[in-house]
């Protein structure tokens, strides 16, 4: 039994390495080309009057599927969030968990989720929460003419989308543990900070998150805001 288990952990460590040995450098750019390529579909990609009304987006590009036995999901990425007229610096962060995988039969999935409240925003300032448990959440409407308006979607205080292969959808992310990013967050800017300090705007957007910053600006200007 212990030798299963350990090659197991084996195989899971293994399956992590490559997001982990990424630098925070590339994992950006993989964020931004990810969200541009979803968003550069009109027709299948986010609403834009849910970007407007939204006060934080987290993108996690390459989520992987961990290994048989322990199951669930690991990824890296981004929290980015409304402060007062613009878009702070990114928060790195981790999500953990959860079945994607699983339900969409892919080893690597992109993930997109939109904190939509006040609520949704103060949980992911916590730095640690699971979805479903701790957050409301909801998959996400497709499409230029999708709406929000369907109360499971109204009262969601976070709506989520998942792309693999070429396909773009809502996703279902219950049980899925989102939590602050320490190691990351020290790359990134040189020193610790909580997810609080950065997406409260309190810290300079580092030179090589730019471009995820400029990406958001464009697709959702930090004056816009609908209610």
């Amino acid at each position: 039994m212990r030798a299963i288990y350990f090659c197991a952990l084996v195989a899971v460590t293994g399956a992590m390495l490559p997001a982990q040995e990424e630098t925070p450098d590339r994992r950006l750019r993989s964020a931004t080309d990810t969200l541009h390529e979803i968003m550069a579909t009109p027709d299948r990609a986010i609403p834009r009057g849910l970007l407007n009304r939204a006060q934080c987006i987290v993108i996690v590009p390459g989520m992987k599927k961990a290994a048989f036995l322990v199951g669930g999901e690991y990824g890296r990425g981004y929290a980015l969030c409304r402060t007062a007229d613009r878009w702070s610096a990114p928060a790195p962060v981790r999500l953990a968990g959860g079945s994607l995988g699983v339900q969409l039969g892919a080893d690597s999935t992109d993930i997109v989720m939109l904190v939509m409240n006040e609520r949704g925003m103060q949980r992911l300032l916590s730095d640690k929460f699971k979805i479903g448990a701790d957050a409301t959440a909801a998959a996400g409407p497709v499409g230029r003419d999708a709406t929000a308006d369907t109360d499971i979607l109204l009262r969601a205080e976070i709506l989520s989308w998942s792309r693999t292969r070429g396909l773009f959808a809502g996703a279902a992310l219950d049980g899925t543990v989102v939590e602050h990013d320490g190691g990351e967050t020290e790359k990134l800017y040189g020193m610790p900070m909580n997810n609080h300090e950065i997406l409260a705007g309190n810290a300079r957007v580092p030179e090589a998150a730019h471009i995820l910053v400029r990406e958001m600006d464009l697709i959702a200007p930090r004056g816009v805001r609908s209610n």
